[in-house]
């Protein structure tokens, strides 16, 4: 497949991962970010992973040059000008979202593609905001970027058939297996997966221990992680934005966040990036 530059908007865990994932791939890349150490953090997160590669003996210097010199980065929006596809991944928020298309829509060529990396969103909704509403879809990655192989496509109501199929080739080509989602809260994944977690924290509201439900989940399940270790993984926060938007997309009572989450999040409990959730951290 002919390669072509790609730009990321975000230089977070996700962005900096799908970022590098292009790279890898063989994509001249840009990862945007307006927060100068983000850019710095994910740069120096790219380099370490690497040099520890190179030190296991998974990775020559040459490679890691190589795929440095495909990977640049900028605090600019004028850098995506040249990019065939735009893939935004900032915070979850459709307003942050709509701006940063907007903000695209106006410096990026005419022929870009603009994809979100939403977890749930509308992406009919994120596509007003531009003039090139045809142009747009969601591409749903999962942490961490580089490794999990699934990506998640949605299409907007207004997406064409010639952007679906350009987009579902480069993911393909980033050696990830694609599946096509509806336009509905929580796509597939978390449709599924996160209704799971906050029955997990009612079952901890309700008197049962953290441990005995996660031991119980791995055990009886064959689950790797449990439903409150991946509570913790992914941010207690994460967790309850997006039962949020699962229960006000659909309007139905089994999707209700359980109230312990919102305590947590109030509490500053967020799991494991904030050292305690259900579980304390080192």
């Amino acid at each position: 497949m002919k390669k072509y530059k790609v730009a990321v908007i975000g230089a977070g865990l996700m962005g900096g991962g799908i970022a590098q994932t292009c790279a890898q791939a063989g994509y001249e890349v840009v990862n945007i970010d307006l927060f100068e150490p983000a850019l710095e953090k994910a740069k120096n997160n790219v380099e370490k992973l690497y040099d520890k590669k190179i030190a296991k003996g998974k990775m020559t210097e040459e490679e890691k040059a190589e795929i440095m010199g495909r990977l640049s980065y900028s605090n600019n929006f004028e850098a995506v000008k040249g990019a065939e596809v735009v893939i935004e991944a900032v915070p979850e928020k459709i307003e942050i979202k709509k701006d940063i298309f907007a903000k695209v829509d106006a410096v990026a060529d005419q022929h870009t593609i603009i994809v979100s990396n939403t977890s749930g969103l509308s992406i009919s909704e994120m596509a007003a905001a531009t003039k090139r509403p045809e142009k747009v879809m969601g591409v749903h990655f999962f942490y961490p970027a580089p490794v999990m192989k699934l990506v998640e496509l949605i299409r907007g109501i207004a997406t064409s058939a010639e952007t679906y199929e350009k987009v579902k080739a480069l993911a393909v080509d980033i050696e990830k297996q694609a599946v096509d989602c509806p336009e509905l809260p929580g796509f597939i994944v978390n449709r599924i997966l996160v209704p799971m977690m906050n029955e997990a924290a009612f079952l901890v509201m309700e008197g049962c221990k953290p441990e005995d439900v996660d031991t119980a989940m791995k055990l009886g399940s064959n689950q790797p992680m449990g439903p409150l270790e991946l509570c913790d993984f992914v941010g207690i926060d994460v967790m309850l934005a997006t039962m949020t938007g699962l229960y006000n997309g659909f309007h139905d009572s089994k999707y209700r966040p359980c109230p312990i989450l919102e305590n947590m999040v109030k509490a500053g409990r967020l799991g494991r990036k904030s050292g305690e959730g259900f579980y304390k951290y080192n």
